[in-house]
């Protein structure tokens, strides 16, 4: 077998390949496994739908971040879900989903518990998947514990990306993350449970890597407990042949009755977390896109459609599951990504002559299909732009609560909104009201709707030309005509 290099970027910088790379960046084979998984390619999100199925309650090991609720469905964490399914509940449900969202192209499990601490129900249910439907890719995350006992029988069943959650390489750092491990039939505390832990995660990731798996590493960054020491977890994945680092936020929050929730432990702000992420970028592929999924999420990332596909609507259904049907509308995702891609070329000619080291952020409303299509009040999150004459580079995202509700929107809802993209020269939307176009401009934040149905990229770059073009005292270009007619349609209505 032909051994590739994962890390390898053919000419791409370091830290960008990960999630934005294209076909020209990547080895074809590593290519064919990235360019439609929403998780591994930053602008496969934009198109593609992944979906989560809860089979596996079990876990391992006790981390001071979780409390895996039950029946939660307003929460969007991971280890929360609204119903635990069976191995072939699961697999119903996911030919449910794959005949109503055919750009549904990854099928993963991520819990409630450990994938792999429930491992015969987790196999099962990637067997009857992958035999059911052989067009979506098996995915699978894990604290890593016991992954060395399973590398093999994860490669037979023809999984192609496993992510596994690091947090510490440094015993004395996990044991402040991690009270308890229960491992070889008894419970393990303290030092010698995070050094058992990290032994294990690091010699299931370097297995993984030795056959071709593509591995992504989680990280939850903790201020004052390992946001520093994940520089060393960086470096470490990269050697043993991690693919992709995704550095996530502590979530904190005292209802979720975590014990760092209880007893005070802050999470990273946004700018922690891009700051964190900057520095590692040098190394090796970030990831920045992560939506820190509850365990049965359906849908494109960010949009979560879970609701619609319960087990007592997935058993009324009509199933009909189609591969042909599903190949056309992934010919007409991929149209549309060339058509993005070829808008962004053309945009970033436009802005060539400016200088480089002049950046700004950008924040932007979407619902999907890599175009601004979201009304500011309508937005639970927006997407963070940093923009340079270089090109549009994505950063993070940031949540919110959505302005208006039943017609009216909230000042204190507004304010939390306007706090959240603060760092931000603009945001993107497709419409805007007066009242919060007001509060944006007072807050120094330039509220633009003339890029609707615009890719975004293409429209981060257009507004940033005129952005330098004020600077400079020149007059206001004109917004140029909607491209890609077609596509912008079918991202309407899908």
């Amino acid at each position: 077998m032909e051994k590739v290099d994962l890390q390898a970027t053919n000419g791409c910088s370091a830290g960008r390949c990960g999630s934005k790379a294209g076909p020209a960046d990547l080895h074809p084979s590593v290519w064919e496994k990235v360019k439609d998984h929403p998780c591994y390619s930053e602008e496969a999100h934009h198109f593609y739908a992944r979906m989560h199925v809860a089979v596996a309650p079990a876990c391992n090991i006790q981390c001071h971040y979780c409390n895996r609720k039950y029946d939660c469905a307003n929460e969007s964490r991971p280890g929360v879900v609204s119903e635990r399914l069976t191995p072939e509940q699961a697999a119903q449900r996911v030919l449910a989903v794959a005949s109503r969202v055919p750009q549904m192209t990854v099928a993963g499990i991520a819990g409630p518990g450990d994938s792999l601490a429930s491992a015969e129900r987790t196999f099962r249910t990637l067997d009857l998947i992958r035999k059911a439907a052989p067009d979506v890719k098996l995915c699978l995350s894990t604290n890593g514990l016991v992954l060395p006992d399973y590398v093999d029988r994860i490669k037979e069943l023809d999984v192609d990306h496993v992510t596994v959650t690091v947090n510490m390489i440094d015993p004395e750092v996990g044991e402040r993350i991690y009270p308890w491990i229960y491992f070889g039939g008894r419970r393990w505390r303290g030092k010698e449970a995070s050094r058992i832990l990290s032994e294990r995660q690091l010699e299931g990731l370097q297995g993984l890597a030795a056959k071709g798996i593509l591995v992504k590493v989680n990280s939850v960054m903790i201020p004052g407990v390992n946001d520093e020491h994940l520089v060393d977890v960086n470096k470490t994945v990269k050697s043993l042949g991690a693919f992709l680092h995704n550095v996530m936020p502590l979530i904190s929050a005292p209802e979720h009755g975590t014990h760092y929730g209880l007893t005070g432990q802050r999470g990273p702000t946004p700018q922690d977390i891009m700051s964190l992420q900057d520095r590692l970028a040098g190394q090796m592929n970030v990831m920045r896109h992560c939506r820190q999924c509850r365990a049965d999420a359906v849908g494109l990332l960010g949009d979560d459609r879970g609701r619609e596909f319960s087990l007592v609507q997935v058993e009324a259904m009509e199933v009909s599951y189609e591969p042909e049907k599903r190949k056309v509308c992934r010919e007409l995702v991929e149209t549309g990504r060339e058509a993005a891609r070829e808008a962004r070329s053309a945009a970033r000619r436009e802005t060539a002559g400016a200088s480089p080291d002049a950046k700004i952020l950008v924040a932007v409303a979407t619902k999907g299909g890599g175009i601004v299509n979201e009304h500011f009040g309508h937005a639970r999150e927006f997407q963070i732009y940093e923009v340079c004459a270089m090109g549009a580079r994505f950063v993070g995202h940031r949540r919110v609560e959505g302005y208006c509700e039943g017609g009216y929107g909230e000042d204190e809802s507004l304010d939390a909104v306007i706090q959240a993209i603060r760092d931000c020269v603009a945001v993107l939307v497709f419409r805007i009201g007066s009242c919060p176009r007001k509060a944006l401009e007072a807050a120094g934040i330039d509220p633009v709707d003339r890029f609707a149905y615009e890719y975004i990229e293409k429209a981060c770059l257009e507004y940033y030309g005129e952005y330098v073009r004020r600077a400079k005292g020149r007059e206001r270009c004109s917004p140029s005509e909607v491209p890609a007619e077609a596509w912008a349609a079918f991202a309407r209505e899908g």
